[in-house]
């Protein structure tokens, strides 16, 4: 969270802030990107391609691009099955849809798609490659997720999974990266395409029941039973993202006592409250983007939320309101693997090197092995695969585990099954998640934890994302004696881009934003709220020195 909240966050919208539809898509097909310059080219972030057609950065030039590089990626791993593929709710998810399908039929990719010409969420395209790769050694599935995450309406994204399921590492998306700059940079020779009706009408693409399946299995890793048995009464709010299907069939198929506060579906996200800068944004961590179903708690035992393309869960509680992301993390871990017993005695908890240090002590108690990483989900992917992970999770709100029986549900981040899990914990153990957190702060202490963003120049960005634990030099952090000064994850000795500098009382770690000028000051305490700003005062002197010296 930045330092200066507008003062229009957590309000209604005006419309005159929203988007005019029309002209997006329009820009879409019309706008052309100049490869010459860098904000308009193909980029590969944590989570695919994303930019706005109103800045040249999402157009039908673009997705045409990347849709040929992960064609011809495909046919060079030798990955020949089905690519399932999905949408969300954003106005440029569909003429990116069919951007892709003119593409992707015209190389002879088998496509499944939404039998109902629906939206589909990140984890459900998860779930449909592992269950359908289950066995196979050949013939393997892949997909992809046209979404921008809880990002603005005027946002859109495009992302690729694997076979495994889980997000693309670097090594993939560097290739489709450079690939698709190509293209871009040579008028689109090399791109094949055929026009959308004869693609729909191929045998290339075919339509596919996502629900269904998701929807069956999902008994195999939630405790559904307990949850209609105990009556707890639910609250849930799709933020009018993919997930918004989902839920009536997932209500009716297991007889559960919930409502779906907001059913709408409405690319200008009119329903939405402003976030913390005023801007509209489907963020189901922020307290003001979720404000209405905030004011909603009283209804409920537990609520929920997901975002866009809900890969992300935002847990609301009658005793708590919107639970911090770490928080939830901390007691899910706490009651998963205390209620899974038939999860590999050796199973791992994944954790990202900028999450809570609560989680650490929870983990030290249960006996398990804690695994922390670099930033992105991609780190949890392979443990999830083989079960040594039993649970993985980010601070930004992403987390998945394991079925009940120890296998692999998906690979990528899972907000429905987080909800979910919410109302379990309520159901079996008579305390929502809030409730079972305090019980968890009283054992190992308060954690005061808040992220903040600082400016910082491209160059200074750089001198961060390189810094060397002995550049910092910090002997003391916050009137505490420094422990670790650290530049890779203690997990998997892989770099993160920035610095963590820890104590026995807190620890701040500082990363450069991929897309803004800024750096993230990521800080937490267990004395208080005035260490905690002690500690970001030290960590931004800390980090000016550095600047000042490498710039």
């Amino acid at each position: 969270m930045a330092a200066h909240v507008s003062p229009l966050a957590g309000k209604t919208i005006d419309p005159s802030l929203l988007v005019n539809v029309p002209r997006l898509v329009t820009a879409y097909f019309a706008g052309k990107p100049d490869p010459s310059i860098p904000a308009q080219r193909v980029a590969f972030g944590t989570s695919g391609h994303r930019g706005s057609a109103l800045h040249n950065s999402f157009n039908e030039n673009h997705i045409l691009a990347v849709s040929q590089a992960i064609c011809d990626y495909r046919k060079g791993a030798g990955i020949d099955g089905p690519l399932f593929i999905g949408i969300d709710t954003h106005a440029l998810a569909e003429p990116a849809l069919v951007s892709a399908l003119e593409v992707f039929a015209a190389n002879g990719v088998h496509v499944r798609i939404d039998q109902d010409d629906g939206y589909t969420p990140t984890p459900v395209i998860s779930h449909a490659i592992l269950t359908y790769n289950k066995g196979r050694s050949s013939g393997l599935a892949d997909g992809v997720v046209v979404t921008p995450s809880h990002n603005p309406p005027e946002d859109g994204g495009f992302k690729y999974n694997p076979p495994n399921g889980g997000p693309a590492d670097t090594d993939i998306t560097g290739i489709m990266e450079k690939a698709a700059n190509g293209f871009l940079e040579n008028d689109m020779a090399g791109v094949k395409r055929i026009p959308i009706a004869r693609a729909r009408k191929s045998e290339f693409v075919k339509r596919y029941d996502f629900i269904t399946p998701y929807v069956t299995d999902l008994a195999d890793v939630v405790d559904m039973e307990a949850i209609r048995a105990s009556g707890v009464k639910i609250g849930i709010d799709p933020l009018g993202g993919a997930g918004v299907h989902y839920w009536q069939p997932i209500i009716e198929r297991y007889k559960l006592d919930a409502t779906i506060v907001n059913t709408a579906i409405d690319p200008t996200f009119r329903f939405m409250t402003l976030d913390w800068d005023g801007k509209i944004r489907m963020d189901c961590s922020s307290p003001y983007a979720m404000a209405k179903l905030i004011g909603m708690r009283d209804r409920f035992d537990v609520a929920f939320a997901n975002d866009t393309d809900a890969d992300r869960h935002g847990i609301v509680t009658r005793t708590g309101g919107l639970m911090n992301p770490n928080h939830y993390l901390a007691a899910s871990i706490d009651y998963l693997f205390a209620h899974r017993p038939h999860w590999r005695k050796d199973a791992a908890v994944g954790k990202t090197i900028v999450s809570s240090a609560i989680i650490d002590r929870v983990v030290n108690k249960l006996g398990r092995k804690l695994v922390e990483t670099p930033v992105g989900f991609k780190w949890f992917v392979n443990g999830l695969v083989d079960g040594s992970f039993g649970f993985g999770g980010e601070e930004s709100a992403g987390a998945s585990f394991l079925r009940k029986d120890g296998t692999v549900w998906t690979t990528d981040k899972d907000g429905l099954i987080l909800g979910l899990l919410a109302a379990e914990i309520t159901a079996v153990t008579k305390e929502n998640p809030s409730q079972r957190f305090e019980k968890l702060t009283a054992e190992f202490g308060v954690p005061y934890y808040e992220r903040i963003d600082a400016a910082a120049t491209p160059e200074q960005k750089n001198v961060l994302k390189k810094v060397m634990p002995e550049q910092i030099g910090m002997t003391e952090l916050a009137g505490d004696a420094v422990t670790k000064t650290e530049s890779k994850a203690a997990g998997n000795d892989q770099s993160f881009g920035g610095i963590k500098v820890s104590t026995a009382n807190g620890w701040f770690a500082a990363r450069p934003s991929g897309t803004e000028d800024v750096y993230k000051i990521y800080a937490e305490s267990f004395r208080s709220e005035d260490h905690l700003k002690q500690i970001q005062s030290d960590a931004q002197a800390a980090i000016s020195k550095v600047f000042a010296a490498g710039t």
